[in-house]
């Protein structure tokens, strides 16, 4: 059984004769990542606004917002999440 664990969610551009309203999006899965990312390139390329991940309950989960599909789409990842100190509180 071929289980669906990628997602990439995008715009549907905005016809004339939509009541103006925000953007409605569509979601497509995919079983591989391979596979959501060839998806996600033409869509890119097209212009469209675009995130993507991975589907519960697969692990490690992955999110890609928008601003990074780019970098996911060349590279194969999204940017590591930056790492901070832990903040500690003194009194």
């Amino acid at each position: 059984m071929n289980q669906k664990t990628w997602y990439v969610t995008f715009e549907v551009p905005r016809s004339e004769t939509l009541v103006q309203r925000r953007n409605p999006r569509l979601t497509k899965t995919f079983n591989t990542e391979p596979e959501a990312r060839e998806f996600a390139r033409m869509k890119f390329d097209g212009g469209l606004i675009l995130t993507a991940g991975t589907l519960n309950p697969q692990l490690p989960r992955k999110a890609i917002p928008s601003v990074e599909i780019s970098v996911w789409l060349k590279f194969g990842h999204a940017p590591e999440p930056f790492a901070s100190e832990p903040i500690t509180k003194t009194d």
